[in-house]
């Protein structure tokens, strides 16, 4: 009989409870998560020799545990943090959050869930999704950076800079200014720092896609082919979906990204809604790759876009639609990536292109505008690699 261990993540401590198959708590507790409270954890739970760990939330706060109970040999399951949420409402009656209730409802939600993802440590995706990670961070830097930057030249520069200001021409526009006062004098030492400081964030972006390229061409992935995708998107792209096949097909896979829109139909009104649901990282891939190719006007993407504006939609709906048809192509890519992997084997080139019905780059692949499908079935879910 499989005892299901549902888990309360924290920083420091996480709160487990062990429920059977009927739903009646075997376990409880709350452990540290240093080397002596995790011992504890597991000690506690080495009676039942059947086991599968429920972790809320293995893609945030409970990444650390769920990663180094895969690599102890455990099997672990991540449970959403809102179906937790829901199961709480449903067994107490009310939103009342505490640990051992947050725990109580991981477990449940597991118990009556089976096709929820399977957990699995991917070093070489692990590796993608933090270098992903920290290259959206210095992307944010620079744009916090170069707003401060922005700040203090237009208190020197009668009008301020462009808003795309490189640190070359950051340095020309100060070059001629003299201090007149210690005010101005302040100000330019200020500026001087800040455009230092873009230099580097500019200096380590660069070496950072230099080292995501790598890493994803070492995969064997060709995402970066697709107009509109670098190493960073194609990085978070094989970081956060890990085995495309897991997603039954691209409106799954649509509906996991938040690109599929949601049915709001009522009685004989037939409408749909835009979904704020899915991964909110992939979803902002999709946005950007569908940004760049609008800003070309002999991509497909933006030939799509003028047909469905010209019949009648609107600019964020027909930004939306294309959004949904770049889905495709990017599943479509990727389940062909996964194929040529399988197909070279141990040692093999993953470069070989073959020719398929089913590929393509571009958005008018046969793609689907379906709403949110229903509840994938999955008997034996493709695990999932976090990150």
């Amino acid at each position: 009989m499989t005892v299901i261990i549902g888990m309360d993540p924290h920083k420091r401590s996480a709160t487990i409870e062990a429920i059977d198959a009927t739903g009646r708590v075997l376990v409880t507790g709350r452990y540290s998560t240093d080397n002596i409270g995790y011992s504890e954890m597991l000690a506690a739970t080495e009676q039942f020799n059947d086991r599968v760990w429920a972790v809320e939330g293995c893609n945030g706060i409970g990444r650390h545990l769920a990663h180094r109970l895969v690599h102890d040999g455990e099997s672990v399951i991540d449970v959403p943090a809102k179906l937790s949420a829901q199961v709480r409402v449903f067994a107490t009656g009310n939103g009342r959050k505490t640990d051992p209730v947050d725990a109580h409802s991981v477990a449940l939600a597991a118990l009556h869930a089976p096709n929820l993802r399977r957990v699995t440590a991917d070093p070489e995706l692990i590796a993608l999704g933090m270098l992903a990670d920290r290259r959206d961070e210095l992307g944010r830097a620079r744009t916090e950076t170069l707003c401060r930057l922005h700040r203090l030249l237009l208190e020197l520069i009668p009008g301020g800079a462009k808003v795309f200001l490189s640190v070359r021409q950051a340095r020309e526009l100060i070059a001629a200014i003299t201090p007149a006062d210690a005010a101005v004098r302040i100000r330019l030492r200020l500026v001087v720092e800040l455009i230092e400081d873009l230099e580097t964030i500019d200096r380590k972006t660069r070496a950072a896609d230099k080292e995501l390229r790598q890493l994803v061409l070492e995969r064997g992935s060709t995402l970066m082919d697709l107009h509109g995708i670098g190493p960073s998107s194609a990085a978070r792209l094989l970081a956060d979906v890990g085995d495309i096949r897991r997603f039954h097909d691209r409106n799954r896979f649509a509906s996991w990204n938040g690109t599929a829109p949601l049915d709001a139909s009522s009685g004989d009104q037939q409408r749909h809604r835009l979904s704020r649901a899915g991964n909110r990282k992939i979803n902002r891939v999709l946005h950007i790759m569908a940004i760049v190719q609008l800003r070309t006007r002999t991509t497909t993407g933006r030939a799509y876009y003028d047909r469905r504006k010209a019949g009648g939609k609107t600019s964020m709906e027909a930004i939306r639609a294309l959004k949904r048809r770049l889905s495709n192509v990017i599943y479509v890519r990727m389940l062909t990536d996964e194929r040529h992997r399988e197909w070279a084997g141990p040692g093999g080139q993953s470069g070989t292109t073959l020719d398929s019905s089913a590929t393509g780059s571009n958005p008018h692949t046969d793609p689907s505008d379906k709403p949110h499908p229903g509840p994938d079935n999955q008997a034996n879910p493709a695990p999932m690699v976090t990150s």
